[in-house]
């Protein structure tokens, strides 16, 4: 065997998936599983009357795991196809039980409701890790949901929210995201015991045309591995659009990580808030001062081919002629594990990154006080009519203040003059500037917004996930 540093393998699993989202779609899982997928189909084909023996049962029962990967990969090549070199692989470790392995079945049994039981393992440890992510941002939200700070639009700065209030934003954005992964899970149907076109005609011939025995045959399998909702129809495989709509979950995932991340390296140039930078880390091999956000940015990078797999899916589930074609398998293989180990990476960087964010207020404070004198002019030129002023030659005394204001900050790249400028003006004399300049009186109701949205949203989440929160990431790089 070739040395394993001379070949390719995935950054996914050296740099960014956790361990135990690689080990579900390892090798020993896979094949372990269809090997359980043998025994439950055995085990209801002896209670509903086939001539099956316990010892057969036994013995399959003692050969779950103990796979000869060597042996497989002889046969498979013999063979050229991965489930008839399983079956031998399996037969070989239980004589007894080769005669019966995969009776009725087609390689979908094994395949496809292995992928399915996988994936339901697979967006159960995604929803533990997105309340967790969701459990954080809460937390931060709730400790700075009445700082002030600009709000943007179109990235020029609006009115003032706080920073609470947009770590909520990005917190409600992953609240969807689970709401959209329970509900995969919810629904999420086993493929069950359905045959090699999905007529159960195999099974109908085993159990001499009686139609409950089959139906039975279904209900017992899948009852087994835990599912209560079986594909009413199949044609060979599962439909390939279960594929799609797990992976549009993941990809929904990545989007509202890329948009936080994004946010975040935004602030981050502003210097307002940041991920966080351990003592001996690096920012660039060249410029010794650099504090890149590189780990937002990891994300970004993931969180983008996440977006590009989830067409994959799609495609795969159109191109699916008739009762199948085979072209699904090559891709799909790729595809979901892929999608999965991405979005776990995701979520492994966004636990570290969210639980350790830095914020500046004073930086934050400056830029306030730098925007506010223009946000505050309507307020200032309220005051003053309340104080008896003519409301229109007020406007144009604060027109042409603000202008010239701006002038200065814009073309000769001084401080904002705006509010010394408008104290000097006679007709504003009566107007209580510190009263009007603080900036918690143009938030709104961000933090109460903040609070209850903890409370309604939140509360419900970490009461749910209370055994998952507060894990510790080690991230590889």
């Amino acid at each position: 065997m070739a040395n394993e540093r001379n070949v390719y393998t995935s950054p996914l699993v050296e740099r960014n998936a956790s361990k135990e989202m690689a080990e579900l779609f390892g090798a020993q899982k896979k094949f372990s599983t269809w090997r359980r997928l043998w025994l439950e189909l055995a085990r209801a084909e002896q209670k509903l009357g086939l001539d099956i023996t316990d010892a057969q049962i036994r013995q399959m029962a003692q050969h779950l795991d103990d796979i000869d990967f060597n042996k497989a990969a002889r046969y498979e090549k013999q063979f050229r196809h991965d489930v008839m070199a399983h079956v031998y692989t399996f037969g070989d470790a239980a004589p007894k039980a080769a005669p019966i392995i995969h009776l009725g079945a087609t390689s979908c049994y094994v395949g496809d409701n292995a992928d399915l039981l996988i994936m339901q393992d697979a967006l159960t440890l995604i929803a533990t890790k997105l309340a967790g992510v969701i459990h954080l941002l809460a937390a931060f939200a709730d400790k700075h949901r009445a700082r002030p700070t600009l709000g943007f639009t179109h990235f020029q700065p609006a009115q003032l929210t706080t920073v609470g209030k947009r770590a909520a934003l990005w917190c409600y954005e992953f609240v969807m995201d689970l709401r959209e992964v329970e509900h995969r899970l919810e629904t999420l149907e086993f493929r069950g015991v359905k045959g090699t076109t999905g007529t159960q005609a195999s099974f109908l011939e085993l159990f001499e045309g009686d139609h409950n025995k089959v139906k039975r045959l279904d209900r017992m399998v899948s009852g087994a591995f835990g599912f209560k909702r079986i594909c009413p129809v199949t044609g060979q495989t599962y439909p390939r659009k279960t594929d799609a709509l797990v992976v549009g979950a993941l990809a929904s995932i990545a989007q509202s990580a890329h948009k936080l991340c994004n946010d975040i390296r935004l602030l981050a140039n502003l210097k307002e808030l940041e991920e966080p930078f351990e003592k001996s880390q690096v920012g660039s091999s060249a410029m010794a001062y650099k504090r890149n956000p590189m780990r937002c940015e990891r994300v970004t990078g993931l969180s983008r081919f996440v977006l590009s797999l989830a067409t994959s899916p799609l495609m795969t589930a159109s191109e699916q002629w008739l009762e199948r074609t085979l072209d699904d398998s090559s891709n799909k293989r790729i595809v979901i594990p892929e999608a999965f180990l991405a979005v776990d990476g995701i979520l492994e960087i966004l636990t570290n990154v969210v639980g350790g964010l830095v914020v500046y207020p004073r930086v934050i404070d400056a830029h306030i006080r730098m925007e506010l004198p223009f946000m505050a002019t309507e307020n200032i030129l309220m005051a003053a009519v309340k104080a008896g002023g003519n409301r229109q030659s007020l406007h144009e005394a604060i027109r042409r203040h603000s202008h010239a204001a701006a002038d200065q900050v814009k073309n000769h790249g001084r401080a904002n003059d705006l509010i010394d400028r408008l104290k000097a003006d006679p007709a504003l004399a009566a107007v209580d500037f510190r009263a009007v300049l603080d900036p918690r009186a143009y938030i709104g109701r961000a933090p109460e917004q903040v609070r209850e949205f903890i409370a309604d949203v939140v509360t419900p989440i970490r009461r749910k996930y209370r055994k998952q929160l507060n894990r510790k990431v080690e991230l590889n790089v």
